[in-house]
């Protein structure tokens, strides 16, 4: 995603509104398929037992006039991940409402930054520091206008493509680069309709219904990400399959 306007980056920068409660939503639990391959394939040879738990940061901006917004997939599918685990966001630790749980036995956190996008990095920063997370181990889920409408893309690094708030992650995160990023499409404004303005237009329910079927895909990936590995993950995110009814 490019950089937003300055416009936007002063707005995204005004004091906290309340949280706004996530949708209810339809959603499966884990498979007992995945899950009882989780003891054989999550924990490294030699670890002792203990493990790291897989990170799951989704970015957006906090408070009601924010929700489903373009700019909020990441709150979203951080939403629909622990619905679909049981795994509740009660806990406000480092300026991020988070949950812990598992999936199978693999321990996992998830985290929606409270700081509004352009700071996120100040809250993901903290809790890779004070969890000692690999970098491997921290998926951030975002917005890219850049990627066609309710497309997926896995990647295990790179740069932030003009997101703020990737940007503010890879500040702080030491210019370290090499942490896994899951990309949700929105699709790029019409017209010549400033980008700062469509990122925080609102979904009509069709495409909210399309992007539903995204955010099952996305639940999935990170299903496989925890019990088999990041490669098997961006395999199913990344390779095109046709629907199956």
């Amino acid at each position: 995603m490019r950089l937003l306007s300055g416009a936007l980056a002063s707005r995204l920068h005004s004091p906290l509104l309340p949280l706004a409660r996530a949708r209810p939503r339809c959603v499966p639990r884990s498979s007992s398929a995945l899950a009882c391959r989780a003891s054989s394939s999550a924990a490294p040879a030699g670890d002792g037992g203990a493990r790291k738990p897989w990170l799951f940061v989704g970015l957006g901006n906090p408070g009601k006039m924010y929700q489903r917004t373009r700019h909020n997939v990441g709150f979203e599918m951080i939403d629909v991940i622990a619905e679909a685990e049981g795994i509740s966001l009660s806990s406000m630790q480092f300026k991020a409402m988070v949950g812990k749980g598992r999936i199978g036995d693999v321990p996992i956190m998830l985290a929606k930054p409270q700081t509004f996008m352009n700071a996120s990095g100040e809250s993901v920063g903290q809790l890779v520091s004070y969890y000692k997370i690999p970098h491997n181990q921290v998926l951030v889920m975002y917005d890219d206008l850049d990627l066609p409408f309710a497309k997926l893309r896995l990647l295990p690094k790179g740069g932030h493509g003009g997101h703020n708030g990737m940007r503010s992650i890879i500040n702080h995160l030491k210019q370290n680069r090499e942490f896994p990023r899951l990309r949700i499409g929105i699709g790029r404004p019409p017209g010549k309709m400033d980008p700062a303005n469509f990122v925080l237009r609102p979904f009509t329910k069709k495409e909210q219904e399309e992007l539903d079927f995204t955010f099952h895909r996305g639940l999935e990936a990170v299903r496989i990400m925890s019990l088999e590995g990041f490669n098997k993950s961006a395999t199913f995110v990344n390779t095109a399959q046709s629907l199956k009814c």
